[in-house]
Parts: structure tokens; C-alpha cells; sequence
């Protein structure tokens, strides 16, 4: 934790003062309302993410798979009747 802290550049003096400065500006009780929507944001980003590397992976499994039915052989079909026919 004294890591996260020291690359913001707060000690132990500077952080309780800004601590009491939100204090002071938002109020006891809008701390927590914040905090609360806080973690709702995190928990719908955590989501989120985890939504799109699941749609990614199962992109890369479906393209790696094998056709299940592989495609009909459009050269060895009759010609078509608009064209004439072949001279032997």
C-alpha cells in the first residue's frame, strides 16, 4: 500500500489531510453513496472485459475449428442451361 502512496507522492501526514479535506466537502454521508457507485463501476467494468475476452476466445475457437459441413463442389455441377451446350 505505501507503494501506491509514494508514486502519488503522499505520506502518511499529506494523505490524512486529504482525507479530511473530502471529509469536509462531500459530507459522512456521501462518502459511502460514493464509494457504493464506485464499486458498481468496477464490478460492470470487470464484466465488461470479461464479456469481450470470452467473445474473442470463442472467435478463435470457431475459426480454428473445422467445418462442420464443408462446402459442395460447384465445378462438377451440369452447365448452366443459359449456356450452350459443349461441342464434341
Amino acid at each position: 500500500m505505501n507503494t501506491t502512496f509514494a508514486v502519488l507522492g503522499l505520506s502518511g501526514p499529506e494523505l490524512m489531510l486529504v482525507l479530511v479535506v473530502i471529509l469536509v466537502l462531500f459530507g459522512a454521508k456521501r462518502i459511502p453513496e460514493f464509494a457504493k457507485g464506485l464499486g458498481k463501476g468496477i464490478n460492470e467494468f470487470k464484466k465488461a472485459s470479461r464479456d469481450v475476452t470470452d467473445e474473442i476466445e470463442r472467435a478463435g475457437q470457431e475459426s480454428s475449428a473445422p467445418p462442420s459441413n464443408p462446402p459442395a463442389n460447384t465445378t462438377a455441377q451440369s452447365p448452366s442451361p443459359n449456356l450452350p451446350a459443349p461441342k464434341a
